[in-house]
């Protein structure tokens, strides 16, 4: 009994240790052939960051035809995403101008973010979007936009304009553009925390089922049924808060960008 309940713990340790290794950052990589140690400056997290640039430049630099005339294949794939962020995020919330030149930045959250989501599914990888500091980092960027690319675009007046509603009566203002001011940074917040938690909860949900058959045996192969199936709710959740980022920050910006719509 107790070499039973000791080898028991002992599985119990490494299905966390493998959970762990999906959702915390780590000096080391975890492969089949072992622990790979990182340099100092780098973290677990750090390089999935890369490999993620890695794979989007394999794509959009190498296997993306852009000289096509009829884009086929992988192409025609990507073009699909491309155009429907330009026609269905940016442009509506942008306008055309602004949202045309914008559309790099906000397929580069769409494609970056969903890469990231994608590779956390992979046991070979751990989820860099399940870090607070990678989700941080992005929504750093949106709020970088939201201040300083208001004020580029509207100057410094126009970037306080927008905390200023028209018609409300100036007493009403001094309580109002405070709240104001403070929902520029509780947006950017939220940004940070939904995809943060999203990814983490999810795919700490999924390891732990599969975690019941190794701890469990037979007795747990009823959890992989589970695990299945909310395998593939988080493979429509990793497009689903790829495009929820996304969209918010196209309409986080273009409410500074242009306040009176």
């Amino acid at each position: 009994m107790a070499a039973a309940a000791e080898q028991g713990a002992d599985k119990a340790a490494l299905v966390q240790e493998y959970i762990l290794h999906h959702v915390v950052d780590a000096p080391y990589w975890s492969t089949p052939f072992g622990k790979v140690a990182l340099p100092e400056w780098l973290t677990l997290h750090g390089l999935m960051l890369f490999i993620g640039a890695g794979i989007l430049f394999f794509l959009f630099g190498l296997l993306y035809r852009h000289k096509d005339p009829v884009p086929r294949g992988l192409t025609n794939l990507l073009e699909v995403f491309v155009l429907f962020i330009r026609d269905n995020i940016c442009r509506p919330n942008l306008g055309d101008i602004d949202g045309r030149k914008m559309t790099p930045l906000f397929c580069s959250f769409f494609f970056f973010i969903l890469v990231l989501n994608l590779m956390g599914l992979i046991p070979l990888f751990s989820t860099a979007t399940g870090n607070v500091n990678v989700t941080g980092a992005l929504a750093a960027i949106t709020l970088g936009f939201m201040i300083f690319g208001t004020i580029a675009k509207n100057g410094f007046g126009g970037f306080m304009a927008a905390f200023m509603p028209h018609g409300v009566p100036w007493p009403v203002l001094i309580l109002l553009v405070p709240i104001e001011i403070m929902g520029l940074f509780i947006k950017s917040f939220a940004l940070m925390i939904r995809l943060f938690a999203t990814m983490m909860a999810g795919h700490i949900v999924v390891f732990s089922l599969i975690g019941m058959v190794v701890i469990f045996g037979a007795y747990g192969a009823p959890s992989l049924l589970l695990a299945v199936g909310i395998y593939l709710l988080e493979l429509f959740v990793c497009f689903l808060q790829a495009y929820i980022f996304t969209l918010l920050s196209a309409i986080f910006i273009g409410q500074m960008y242009h306040p009176a719509h």
